[in-house]
């Protein structure tokens, strides 16, 4: 049996730059503060508490006092920045860029609906950490549709600008804007071109991952696709693979790998999400490796 580590998976850059803040932060102070887990993969979380990482929520933000305190590459709303400010909390930003312009790109949609009466739009997943960042670009004023068809709170007779969650689907994504220009054509049949506005928010990085990723799910027998429970990517991918390669399994830790799904493939591909450290694959690879040798 040949066993397989995809060379694309692994974390983004945003990821990368993030933990790489920590991590020098960390060798120095022995101790940070991260608002909200740094990754959405528990095992890597693990790794970096052991290393003094100490996870909080905004409750617990309001009631520190002179610390430091990372923001994550998921990004944050305004008032993140106007709490630290009034704490004298020192911020270290490790907002993906991507999510930075993407932040700026729908305070300036907000600013110009306001004065057209329009509505910003945003495609995400409700309560997720970088949708609670944009939304708050908007005073939390954006409508969040989580579907192609969650329209309900759409109004189609008023101008709309549609953003998207970097780490969206772009199917889905592409559904959705039709199915806004269909309620459009019904609702206001004589809107002119500058009504509703799609700008491509997608990340490019994940955009990307999935062609690749069909490509190495084809050349195996067997794909274990490691990734965070709470990974939105990584549950995107997930079942992007599984419709190239049925015999797909997600596993987040060695523990849940069960040798009946590797043990009749002549190539198992070991892959993940943007969310899934390297090394945690490579374990996986070990542990394969010695249940075949059982």
């Amino acid at each position: 049996m040949q066993v397989l580590i995809d060379d694309n998976a692994g974390f983004c850059f945003g990821v990368v730059k993030a933990i790489a803040a920590a991590e020098a932060e960390l060798a120095e102070k022995g101790k940070l503060y991260c608002l909200g887990d740094i990754v959405h993969n528990n095992a890597e979380v693990s790794r970096l508490h052991d290393k003094g990482l100490e996870v909080i929520d905004h409750e617990m933000l309001r009631q520190l006092q002179d610390t430091s305190v990372l923001i994550r590459a998921h990004g944050e709303p305004p008032q993140t920045y106007a709490t630290a400010s009034d704490r004298s909390i020192r911020l270290i930003d490790a907002t993906c860029p991507i999510v930075l312009a993407l932040q700026q790109k729908i305070k300036n949609g907000y600013e110009e609906m306001r004065k057209t009466g329009g509505q910003v739009v945003i495609f995400g997943k409700p309560g997720h950490a970088e949708v609670i960042g944009l939304c708050g670009q908007t005073d939390d004023n954006a409508v969040v549709v989580s579907a192609p068809d969650d329209l309900g709170n759409v109004d189609f007779s008023r101008p709309i600008r549609l953003y998207s969650q970097t780490t969206k689907s772009g199917e889905e994504y592409c559904r959705l804007i039709e199915n806004i220009k269909n309620g459009i054509s019904k609702a206001n049949p004589d809107a002119d071109e500058n009504h509703f506005v799609a700008y491509n928010t997608l990340c490019n990085r994940v955009a990307n991952r999935a062609k690749e990723l069909e490509a190495f799910a084809k050349r195996v027998d067997v794909v274990l696709f490691v990734g965070g429970a709470n990974s939105s990517n990584g549950h995107y991918l997930y079942e992007y693979c599984r419709k190239v390669q049925p015999n797909t399994y997600f596993l987040s830790n060695v523990e849940e790998l069960r040798k009946t799904w590797v043990e009749n493939a002549h190539t198992v591909g070991i892959t993940g999400a943007t969310s899934t450290p390297r090394w945690l694959m490579e374990n996986v690879e070990k542990i394969v490796n010695c249940l075949l040798t059982e």
